[in-house]
């Protein structure tokens, strides 16, 4: 499928809902294939690719990642952004304490989170933590200069499903649990869990996204600045 790129980037978002035929084994070779041209921090290329297609398994990663989901519905029901780095932690705890309610509405109501292990492809997206050159590691706040050299390769991946006719989304909820899903794949603990990909055919086509002008997140010269005139 030929798309013209500026089109693409700017109608290439999350789809959860999945129409229920599988995702074949060639056709997640040729976007791993594509993904795998994402720069990298020194060309080291850091990430590693488990696609999930064990039954038992795909279920126990499914009921990691609602442990979290139903935290961060409370969070967000509470008016918080989930887990920022900058927050104040004791609403956080307050919000998450009242979780219960979260998991009883989604087992009554199962959504894309409770249907996680029925995805057509589920891809377990891990960074090898020596081949990151993370230049904020040693910086008294959160960290995230690392993810430049792993995410990229996720959005490659999602674009490169658009040539064949797929969508899908990231979620980094899985790394709540990042222990058990450890244990679960028997990944070492030089490597980290980064992201989880769920593709499929979508039920809902690819539309124009929404997004804010740049006018309101860029400046010439300082923060807060002039704002960069947008189209």
């Amino acid at each position: 499928m030929d798309l013209d790129l500026v089109d693409t980037l700017r109608s290439t978002g999350a789809a959860r809902q999945f129409h229920p035929e599988p995702v074949g084994d060639e056709v997640l070779a040729r976007l791993l294939d594509t993904a795998r041209f994402a720069p990298s921090g020194g060309n080291r290329q850091g990430w590693r690719v488990i696609v999930v297609k064990d039954p038992a398994a795909r279920v126990a990663l499914r009921d990691l990642y609602l442990s979290g989901w139903y935290e961060y519905l409370a969070m967000l029901s509470a008016g918080l952004v989930p887990w920022a780095p900058v927050t104040d932690r004791e609403a956080e705890a307050a919000a998450i304490a009242n979780a219960a309610p979260f998991a009883e509405a989604g087992a009554a109501s199962p959504g894309f989170a409770e249907t996680l292990d029925t995805a057509p492809a589920l891809l377990l997206i891990l960074a090898d933590l020596a081949a990151l050159a993370a230049v904020d590691r040693d910086l008294p706040r959160y960290t995230l200069a690392g993810g430049a050299s792993i995410y990229p390769f996720v959005w490659s991946l999602l674009l490169a499903a658009r040539t064949e006719g797929l969508g899908g989304v990231m979620t980094t909820m899985p790394v709540r649990q990042e222990d058990d899903v450890r244990a679960l794949f028997g990944i070492p603990p030089t490597v980290a869990v980064a992201a989880l990909v769920a593709l499929g055919r979508p039920v809902t086509a690819p539309r124009r996204l929404r997004r804010a002008p740049v006018s309101s997140f860029a400046w010439v010269d300082r923060f807060g600045g002039t704002p960069v005139s947008g189209p």
